[in-house]
């Protein structure tokens, strides 16, 4: 018997994805987008001896091309599906005025998990990634509960936590209630710049609030201009390893190839799970941010999330 595969939760929502505005022609892009994107870096980040359980649940008006989506990748356990419920599955309309500003509008509505379901689906895991799409993942009550229920490390991604939904569907900007209580039920999270400014104005009294409450590393990605992180040393991602005693650091670490054209879309979420392959794989933080910002940056010049992970790799996808 050789050693044993370990196995990373991913919790997040699969969208289909219409873009606007970010390709040389007029028509739109039609495509899979949300979670695909980071499970397609999860391809090539991820070590040998670790593999993804889709904790997602889609649409049954989408689940057979959501599922030929997941076949399409070799890190999922065995012959892992998503879950299929009754709800019209995600889709979201992306219209970019620039590289950076951009509109949604949401349509569908897959429900999010309660930690009576998840519960029993996360005990033989060994670590947590949780991607908010569509900022209804889990509800604050579900998310505590899973902290406390689940011992390895977890590392989310906040983004649209911070986005609220109009009567006809548009993503706007809106604030975190409670924000060191979402921090609580993390070892890492990740934001961008804008989500950060949301949260509060000082950078580094955020950082103090997450770590207090337990986060070991947060990061803020810049888009083109890198990310910043903040965290304590001795640095671990996983508290099992015990507490993080040492001041706030922090440093920004900048793209080695800024794109300034392209498709930013799924740029954060390639970036995030990029990361987190690193840091299972026990490699040092620095290098792990190097290679996200490089990871995302190739994601620019990709359309969608489809063959993805073969364009990371700089391979040629099967056609």
């Amino acid at each position: 018997m050789g050693p044993r595969v370990k196995r990373l939760g991913v919790i997040g929502t699969m969208v289909w994805d219409t873009i606007y505005g970010r390709h040389a022609t007029t028509e739109p892009v039609t495509e899979w987008g949300g979670i695909a994107y980071a499970l397609a870096a999860l391809e090539v980040a991820l070590a040998d001896d670790w593999e993804v359980v889709p904790l997602i649940k889609v649409g049954r008006d989408m689940a057979p091309q959501a599922n030929e989506f997941l076949q399409g990748l070799t890190r999922r356990a065995g012959a892992a599906r998503f879950i299929e419920v009754p709800e019209a599955n995600n889709r979201v309309t992306l219209r970019y005025e620039s590289m950076q500003r951009r509109t949604e509008q949401l349509r569908g509505g897959v429900p999010g998990w309660q930690w009576s379901e998840l519960g029993p689906m996360i005990g033989d895991l060994d670590a947590l990634y949780v991607n908010f799409i569509s900022g209804f993942e889990l509800d604050l009550d579900s998310a505590v509960l899973m902290r406390r229920g689940f011992a390895g490390p977890i590392y989310a991604d906040l983004h649209s936590l911070l986005l609220g939904v109009t009567q006809d569907g548009r993503r706007v900007p809106a604030r975190l209630a409670d924000p060191a209580a979402w921090f609580s039920c993390f070892d890492a999270v990740q934001l961008n710049e804008e989500e950060m400014g949301q949260i509060g104005a000082d950078a580094m009294e955020i950082a103090a609030v997450a770590m207090t409450a337990g986060v070991r590393l947060l990061v803020v990605t810049l888009g083109g201009g890198g990310a910043v992180y903040f965290t304590t040393r001795p640095y671990s991602f996983d508290r099992r390893h015990g507490p993080a005693v040492g001041p706030v650091e922090t440093a920004r670490v900048p793209p080695p190839d800024p794109q300034t054209v392209g498709d930013t879309t799924g740029c954060g979420d390639v970036f995030g799970a990029t990361l987190v392959g690193h840091l299972l794989s026990g490699r040092s933080l620095d290098d792990g941010l190097d290679r996200a910002n490089r990871l995302a940056g190739r994601n620019v010049r990709h359309h969608g999330a489809t063959n993805l992970h073969y364009y990371l790799r700089g391979e040629i996808a099967p056609t």
